[in-house]
């Protein structure tokens, strides 16, 4: 997109400064974003954003849980006496409007966020030591929000970590089997339905009152969580998802992503397995912050967690390859198989590993 065109909706929000340039920012997978200066060292830099709405239907709504959250973990910050409160939260630039976003002539939804200055994240080379300090920055995120006043947030995308939502889904792509794909896949439908009814036990511990509904960030990976320049936690970003949730999907989602030795889509199923000594760090680190609000089932079913978000994609992977590759972006034909074939082994290996998790988990 040209610079003026964004400059022109930079100049819709309240913003301090006079505006010198705006430019792409990260290569994200849903949103678009754009680092955005100003002239002076004294003025703050922004972080533009087009929100996309083809994913987060309600706009409003995903702006009012950022705000929400944001402003509500700025009061925690302050009581405590934090100094650096601006660099540890986020914080929205309302548009002129009062609204929380903008609605271009093309209808294009834009946000601003004030850029954290000296700050970083990874995407590889994850240690036990980043672990342990994304552990305690996702637990002190949830602690933080387990006492916000008001309604419930929104479900910015309704069922997003709803197993039996996401069974029903696959079982249909089985059922219509769009791209022809089932009958040299069988053995994987097979292997996922053995394992269905224990998968679905986060829902029906709600139903049954045992197992509540906490705030969640539902995308905890490692780099959503921003460091200084010591490698000291700041704070948690990329908040589009952060909704009700049970904890044991967001303890689970890092497993998935940060303790395994292999790639998400690795060729070679021999390089995944999970990795035991950031699993250890992890729960170490995210029990040292959460454990003040945790339930006994909570804290019981951790490990779980672990195998059901691995097995949760697992099967969204293989819906959408039998349904066509429809949903996620992929670089070959068989991309979402080997997607599948990878997430799969990765699941193997902690139902192999099961016994030594939930050990860690009761020893922490």
């Amino acid at each position: 997109m040209q610079e003026e065109k964004l400059k022109e909706v930079v100049s819709q929000f309240e913003i301090q400064g006079v505006v010198s340039s705006a430019k792409p920012l990260g290569a994200g997978h849903i949103n678009d974003s754009y680092k955005v200066l100003t002239e002076s060292a004294a003025t703050p830099d922004y972080v533009l954003q087009r929100i996309n709405h083809n994913i987060f239907k309600n706009v409003d709504a995903l702006q009012n849980n950022i705000s929400r959250v944001t402003d509500h973990i700025r009061g925690k910050l302050t009581a405590a006496g934090v100094q650096d409160v601006e660099n540890r939260v986020l914080r929205l630039a309302p548009a002129k409007d009062g609204k929380l976003y903008y609605k271009d002539a093309d209808g294009n939804y834009w946000r601003i966020l004030y850029f954290i200055p000296d700050s970083h994240s990874y995407d590889e080379g994850i240690t036990p030591e980043l672990s342990l300090y994304a552990g305690r920055a996702f637990g002190d995120f949830q602690a933080m929000l387990a006492d916000l006043p008001g309604e419930p947030l929104v479900e910015t995308i309704p069922n997003f970590h709803n197993m039996e939502s996401r069974l029903a889904t696959f079982r249909q792509a089985v059922k219509d089997n769009k791209a022809g794909r089932l009958t040299k896949t069988q053995y994987m439908v097979d292997e996922l339905e053995q394992r269905a009814d224990e998968m679905c036990k986060a829902e029906r511990l709600h139903r049954e009152g045992v197992l509540p509904k906490r705030i969640n960030h539902c995308d905890t990976k490692v780099n959503n969580v921003l460091f200084d320049e010591n490698n000291q936690v700041l704070c948690v970003v990329d908040l589009d998802t952060v909704m009700p949730g049970y904890v044991l999907s967001d303890f689970g989602d890092f497993m998935r992503t940060g303790a395994n030795t292999g790639k998400e889509d690795d060729p070679d199923l021999d390089r995944i397995s999970i990795d035991m000594k950031i699993f250890e760090a992890y729960t170490k680190g995210y029990l040292e912050k959460a454990k003040s609000f945790l339930l006994p089932v909570e804290i019981e079913n951790l490990a779980f967690g672990a195998k059901l978000l691995t097995y949760m994609q697992t099967v969204r992977f293989f819906a959408d390859y039998l349904d066509g590759d429809l949903y996620y972006k992929i670089h070959s034909p068989e991309h979402n198989w080997q997607r599948t074939v990878a997430q799969f082994k990765l699941l193997q290996s902690m139902e192999e590993n099961f016994e030594e998790m939930c050990r860690i988990v009761k020893t922490v």
